[in-house]
């Protein structure tokens, strides 16, 4: 069976009764370059294990499946979970778990699922749920390398140097990781096709941060926070209302000046 065609989709979503869902995002592939491609940026080969997120009806887990070791896809949309029963009866390193990865003890699943092999993230995220799925495979500390296709504009913020387009989680997961914008994937490839291009983006997880911040990993992130709290302000009045505490706006002046900055400066225009 062809997951990327049309009328083969349509036939396999008919057979089970399922209609698409807006609230969870769904949009399936009909162009098998993508999946494929996806799927070779990932990295996933023997001695890896591969944890995808949202399978669908399954075109990226097969690419997968003939890549790695294992494959275990959590799926939340009971409605598919007999048409990926379907889809992947062939494929003996494939294992299905349904929930909702937020609600997932992601460690647990990794160390219990990938005994051996080098975790790896892959997978065709709904737009509405980036950032704190993003934030809990981060959090994890599971895995080597996560690769996703997400919103471009989203990608690009994620991997963009100081601009306009980075803030707050630009920095957390450039912290954490090496982000890449691969490729664009246009609206055209989906049915139903979104309002927005899709872009896959690959995050080598780093081994250790960038920077070693004596105030510690968690003020470091305060600060970063506050510093883009508040856009249309300056970094000095963002941190002033944000911060609080001990350091007054005078304090927090002189600490800008001794960085050599400029006390007009704003968050998005840092390295």
């Amino acid at each position: 069976m062809d997951l990327c065609n049309f009328q083969e989709i349509r036939a396999l979503l008919g057979r089970h009764g399922f209609h698409f869902s807006k609230s969870m995002g769904q949009n399936f592939l009909i162009q098998d370059w993508v999946p494929r491609d996806i799927a070779e940026a990932s990295g996933a080969a023997p001695g890896t294990g591969v944890l995808e997120i949202g399978p669908g009806i399954g075109p990226l887990t097969r690419q997968l499946c003939t890549r790695a070791d294992k494959v275990v896809s959590v799926e939340l949309d009971k409605a598919l979970l007999p048409v990926l029963a379907e889809t992947m009866a062939d494929a003996e390193n494939f294992t299905l778990i349904p929930g909702d990865i937020l609600k997932t003890d992601i460690p647990a699943l990794v160390d219990q699922q990938f005994p051996g092999l080098t975790p790896l993230v892959c997978a065709n995220l709904p737009y509405n749920i980036t950032t704190p799925v993003l934030t809990a495979l981060v959090e994890a500390r599971r895995f080597a390398a996560i690769t996703v296709m997400i919103q471009r504009e989203v990608a690009l913020r994620i991997a963009a140097p100081g601009t306009g387009d980075y803030g707050a989680f630009s920095l957390y997961m450039q912290y954490h990781t090496e982000p890449e914008v691969l490729f664009d994937v246009p609206p055209s490839c989906f049915y139903p096709a979104p309002k927005v291009t899709s872009a896959v983006l690959h995050c080598t997880v780093r081994t250790s941060p960038p920077v070693s911040p004596a105030c510690g990993e968690e003020f470091l992130f305060r600060v970063i926070r506050a510093g883009f709290a508040q856009r249309r302000k300056t970094l000095l009045n963002s941190l002033a209302s944000s911060l609080g505490g001990p350091l007054d706006k005078s304090a927090l002046g002189a600490v800008i000046r001794e960085a050599g900055l400029s006390e007009t400066i704003r968050g998005e225009q840092l390295g």
